[in-house]
């Protein structure tokens, strides 16, 4: 089922060539959240674990999970999303949390480790790091607290929860305390409520945002100039296409908004374990199961293309129908746009390739 808002050009249908999309392209808005932009480079293990090992990978963390969840009673899939929210942020300041390659992605900085006043900062006594107040705990018993040992670090994270409690607000309390960040508090629940839903880590499948037998055209777009309500960049791309073609999600994720926005009409934003935050917009209604908080899945639909925004709730027509997607990379404290292009190339070449294998 879909709801749909009133359409002022819902007969008229294009056939875009390259130098319509140019045109178009170059008039539209930014449609995006209004954040800061920046290209930066895609790094292949954000799309996907694509290790021959990936389910040995995902395998070994569950363990892990699995034996610190039974000492401290805290879900599995709470600490899953701790550690998943800890290695995207290494995965955005790689320098700042440089540590060996290791199954657990938790961070934590020696001056927290041991102590801000110990003298030693590679202390793993557990008797001398709690008397300068540090937080390392032995975890598996070997008489260490090594900032590197993954039943530690995982240990020593539940530990400073679990007095908490367990109930999701109390639990979220813990993280503020812990954080002492807000985003951070959103992001772990959200990862939390994936992982519980499916009961499994790899959750890391995408698809193309429209359906790949459709017809439809896009080339890149990021970083153009717009036009209406100022001056802005375009972050994102536009994939043109008829009124009605359905959108879909690209990801595992949770929306995270949904609603109308002035430049983007009716538009909705999901939250991937990646902490991607894939935004769609210009839609010409939601699909009636999608709420707020929902869990979505690779291909699932969203809405459907349209040509809203560009005014107060319910304008439509101002341009042609089309998606604008983009994907935004949050960085703990604030969120970057970067060129969904190459992203969208790739899933669309993949989904194609799978379509043929499964005819022949």
């Amino acid at each position: 089922m879909r709801i749909l808002q009133p359409l002022s050009r819902s007969g008229i249908y294009y056939r875009w060539t390259t130098a319509a999309v140019a045109a178009v392209t170059a008039a539209c808005c930014m449609c995006g959240p209004v954040f800061a932009s920046a290209s930066i480079a895609i790094n292949k293990a954000d799309e996907s674990v694509e290790s021959i090992d990936a389910a040995a990978i995902f395998a070994d963390r569950k363990s892990l999970y699995d034996q610190v969840a039974t000492v401290t009673q805290i879900p599995w899939y709470r600490l899953a999303a701790i550690d998943q929210y800890e290695r995207t942020l290494t995965r955005v300041h790689p320098k700042d949390r440089k540590h060996p390659e290791r199954t657990i992605g938790i961070f934590i900085p020696p001056t927290r480790w041991t102590g801000p006043l110990n003298p030693n900062q590679e202390d793993v006594d557990p008797m001398s790091i709690s008397v300068f107040s540090g937080i390392g705990l032995d975890g598996d018993g070997d008489g260490k607290a090594d900032p590197n040992n993954n039943i530690d670090l995982l240990y020593t994270v539940a530990i400073r929860l679990s007095p908490y409690g367990h109930a999701a607000d109390d639990f979220s309390i813990g993280l503020w305390s812990y954080y002492q960040n807000t985003r951070a508090v959103q992001r772990v629940m959200q990862y939390a409520k994936l992982y519980e839903t499916f009961g499994k880590l790899d959750l890391f499948d995408h698809a193309f945002p429209l359906p790949v037998q459709s017809d439809y055209s896009y080339r890149s777009t990021f970083g153009m100039g717009r036009n209406w309500g100022g001056r802005r960049v375009h972050e994102g791309t536009d994939l043109f296409a008829h009124y009605g073609v359905p959108v879909r999600s690209t990801c595992y994720g949770v929306v995270e908004i949904k609603g109308w926005n002035k430049y983007g009409g009716w538009r909705i934003g999901i939250r991937d374990l990646n902490n991607h935050y894939h935004y769609y917009a210009h839609l010409q209604g939601f699909d009636k199961g999608i709420s707020l908080g929902d869990v979505v899945t690779p291909g699932q639909t969203l809405g459907w293309v349209g040509s809203s925004g560009y005014g107060k709730p319910g304008t439509q027509g101002k341009f042609p129908p089309h998606l604008h997607y983009g994907i935004y990379r949050d960085t703990g404290l604030t969120e970057w746009a970067f060129d969904p292009y190459p992203l969208l190339k790739h899933w669309e070449t993949e989904e194609r390739r799978t379509k043929k294998k499964t005819r022949s």
